[in-house]
């Protein structure tokens, strides 16, 4: 199977609503390309310098998710051109995005992390910060980021049971979330949840955003 056909696959099982994130973390631009080449425009990288060269070496109509952990000192390296920011797991980090999309007169769209997971190795926000954050004085001043919805990992495990769960108590937390007032830095619409292994869990569940790389790729 080729990327094309893995890609055409893929966006023949989700339904309209689903945006579909191509993982490319340690793949080479010529396969990049090719995804390009079937009309794929978003993009899902875990390593900044590694996402900011393949940004000055690709079309400038590609969208370019920040997926993986991200440290507040490399922030700076995509600021210019990042989309969408899907793990951010503290106050802080919101600040150092909100103050590095100030300097390139943006505003970053974010998603906050929960951890949903068994495994301690996962970051993210517990229910409670989850819910303290957008209320906070601090998260208001906040003018240059965008909170538009929540992103999770579920566990590792073949216990579809337990990822259903993990999956469930993110969308709960998320209806919660959205039904709080709006402002113009928090409006929680996605959803994102969901990788080659769950997706189609993560959708059942109601997730709007999955983030898939083996499938369309292969296997490193």
């Amino acid at each position: 199977m080729t990327i094309k056909d893995n890609l055409s696959k893929i966006r023949s099982s989700l339904p309209p609503h689903v945006t579909l994130v191509a993982v490319s973390k340690t793949w080479p631009v010529p396969d990049l390309m090719e995804a390009y080449n079937t009309g794929q425009r978003i993009f899902g990288e875990n390593k900044i310098q590694e996402m900011a060269a393949k940004y000055e070496e690709m079309p400038k109509d590609i969208q370019w998710h920040m997926i993986g952990h991200v440290q507040t000192n490399k922030v700076k390296y995509m600021a210019s051109f990042v989309t969408l920011i899907h793990g951010v797991d503290s106050l802080k980090l919101l600040a150092e995005i909100d103050k590095q999309a100030k300097k390139h007169n943006r505003v970053i769209d974010c998603l906050l992390q929960m951890h949903i997971a068994e495994e301690d190795t996962k970051f993210g926000l517990d229910e409670g910060e989850l819910n303290d954050l957008p209320a906070s004085a601090e998260f208001k001043q906040l003018k240059n980021i965008r909170v538009t919805g929540l992103m999770g990992m579920a566990t590792f495990t073949d216990d579809e049971k337990q990822i259903r769960k993990e999956f469930m108590h993110l969308k709960e937390v998320f209806e919660y979330l959205s039904k709080q007032p709006e402002t113009l830095n928090f409006r929680p619409e996605t959803l994102s949840m969901g990788m080659s292994g769950d997706y189609k869990i993560a959708i059942e569940c109601g997730s709007t955003m999955v983030r898939i790389g083996s499938s369309i790729f292969g296997s490193r």
